[in-house]
């Protein structure tokens, strides 16, 4: 299949904005950004991809709440002026907003007016090309920004101005590199991991210096030659494993660990890539100092459904079976909702469980953690092999949230969807797809007599239990959660392009508002002279638009007319 029959089927939307920087006021005053900063952030701010470097996803800003989010109305609006899926958390540092958007932009606003200070627009290649053409926002560090790009460099730009200050390319775009994650800032270090597992690429994780973007280290996920775990692999298959690690990580400030996760195997049947393939769909826990490999858990081995592990694990601790418990809280894309506990050596398995239906796994070895398969429904070479959950998994990339004060973990799932394929063994080219499957063969379809698709769920990581779910019978639930202190959890994704907000205690309904598009990305709170705002970009498109074409229409006819643009929204109370 050619790129262009590949884009006209429906996958993939791309397009390229060919600008420069343009800066049309800069910011006065600015707060540089300091380690301390980052690991004790202001309740008023969000200069984090989850805010904290615990990954909770979590405000605690608690003037917006269950009594009076219904008087929740914009405040202001802002076009970003392209198209494809917006997935960045609009990011906030002391009253200024910067928010990255698909094709290579970053918006600085006033985040109490929506004024524009400066506006970057990157020149990207004419033969670009991705499956996943998005970014997921900028890092803060002192007076600068860093973005990483489809064209697979990290930019460094002047946070008052919006002028490059460095540019340092990473890997080449041409062989199917790329990237899509914010950039994660520890102590001076600019840490990313790379995107492009279908197209045949060794993964890695990478640190750059964030005053001159040299290169600091860089750690392949795919072991090679004499590293621990190359005995996983048979021949040459780590040459081009996948592995990519293309989500922000989490930080343990504590013990200094990064907490990063890791993409699934390349290419997609596990028949042509034998052994447990690590680091393949597992958790790394690495120095930020050096990039070492301090341990691992492997969530799934030998991965032959293109279920990621690249959303990374909350760092929660919890109280479990009468101990306290340093956790990592991964609810997966393997179905499966994890429960790890982090040492300073280890990680150690403690539960898991399904958190929605699926059919590949007939359980979890106690001791080890480590899923049993049903072959039955593992992909394999020359024969269709159908299974449950889809290729998009139980959660894809979007993120589940806590809440400190319910101590409640909020996913977005989605149920009721199931996918096939039939592998095949093909060469790699080098900048072309390398799926082990052809495209036009993916089966995709939904359970007979299902009555509904997406699902936000709360459960209580402490027993494993349940405490509520709302379904959306028409929609699969693709965006991320965002707790707060005032009980409340934002969400968007969903075809009827509606904002909500729920009671995080019971669940309860409390507040919707219909946008533009639909919402992909994740909420944010933040407060200025004393008034609690939420954000979030509307802007539908990849996987969710993916979702919505190969499943929620074609087979079960819910047609769903999703404008695609991007605009940010911001919310407060009504005076």
């Amino acid at each position: 299949m050619t790129r262009k029959q590949w884009y006209l089927s429906g996958f993939v939307a791309f397009t390229c904005l060919a600008s420069t920087a343009a800066v049309s006021g800069p910011i006065e005053n600015y707060a540089p950004v300091t380690a301390q900063r980052l690991e004790n952030p202001e309740p008023s701010n969000w200069m984090l991809y989850r805010r904290t470097y615990d990954g909770h996803g979590y405000s605690p800003l608690d003037q917006i709440n269950t009594s009076n989010v219904k008087n929740l109305t914009p405040v202001w609006t802002f076009a970003t002026g392209v198209v494809e899926g917006h997935e960045a958390p609009p990011i906030v540092n002391n009253g200024v907003m910067f928010v990255a958007t698909p094709m290579g932009q970053v918006i600085a606003l006033n985040a109490k007016t929506g004024d524009e200070y400066w506006r970057y627009k990157r020149q990207l290649p004419d033969d670009l090309f991705q499956l996943h053409p998005t970014s997921r926002g900028v890092g803060l560090w002192e007076d600068k920004l860093y973005l990483a790009t489809t064209d697979d460099h990290v930019v460094a730009l002047d946070a008052k101005t919006g002028k490059v200050v460095w540019d340092t390319k990473v890997q080449d775009y041409k062989k199917g590199q790329y990237m899509t994650l914010m950039p994660l800032i520890v102590d001076g270090k600019v840490i990313v991991g790379g995107s492009g597992g279908e197209f045949g690429v060794r993964g890695y994780i990478a640190a750059y210096d964030a005053k001159d973007g040299k290169e600091l280290w860089r750690t392949f996920t795919i072991p090679g030659e004499g590293e621990p775990g190359h005995d996983t692999w048979q021949g040459d298959d780590w040459k081009n494993g996948g592995g990519s690690a293309w989500m922000t990580g989490n930080y343990d400030k504590e013990t200094k660990t990064i907490y990063w996760g890791v993409g699934n195997a390349a290419p997609w049947p596990g028949e042509t890539h034998p052994g447990d393939n690590l680091y393949t769909s597992s958790v790394l826990a690495l120095d930020p100092s050096t990039g070492k490999i301090k341990t691992y858990h492997q969530y799934h081995q030998n991965d032959s459904w293109d279920w990621d592990e690249v959303d990374a694990p909350m760092l929660i601790d919890l109280q479990r079976d009468g101990r306290n418990i340093k956790s990592l809280v991964h609810p997966g894309r393997d179905a499966i909702f994890w429960v790890l506990e982090r040492t300073p050596t280890k990680i150690n398995y403690v539960a898991g469980w399904p958190f929605v239906s699926t059919d590949v796994w007939k359980g979890i070895e106690p001791e080890s953690g480590k899923p049993i398969v049903d072959p039955a429904h593992k992909p394999v070479i020359g024969k269709r092999v159908e299974f449950c959950p889809s290729l998009w998994g139980g959660k894809d990339w979007p993120s589940a949230a806590y809440s400190q004060k319910t101590g409640l973990v909020y996913v977005p799932a989605n149920e009721n969807f199931c996918g096939g394929f039939t592998g095949e063994k093909v060469a790699l080219k080098p900048g072309e797809l390398w799926l082990g499957t052809k495209p036009e063969d993916i089966g995709l379809k939904t359970k007979p007599g299902a009555d509904h698709f997406g699902e936000l769920q709360a459960w209580d990581p402490t027993t494993g239990k349940k405490v509520w779910q709302h379904n959306f019978p028409k929609s699969q639930l693709f965006g991320s959660v965002t707790a707060t202190a005032g009980d409340l959890i934002f969400v968007g994704g969903t075809n009827d392009r509606n904002f909500r907000a729920f009671n995080a205690k019971t669940g309860e309904l409390l507040w919707e508002q219909k946008t533009n598009s639909g919402i992909m990305g994740m909420p944010v709170s933040y407060e200025i002279d004393g008034t609690q705002y939420i954000a979030i970009q509307s802007g539908w498109g990849v996987d969710a638009q993916r979702i919505q074409d190969a499943l929620v229409t074609n087979n079960i006819g819910i047609e769903a007319n999703v404008p695609q643009g991007g605009v940010i929204w911001v919310f407060a109370l009504k005076k």
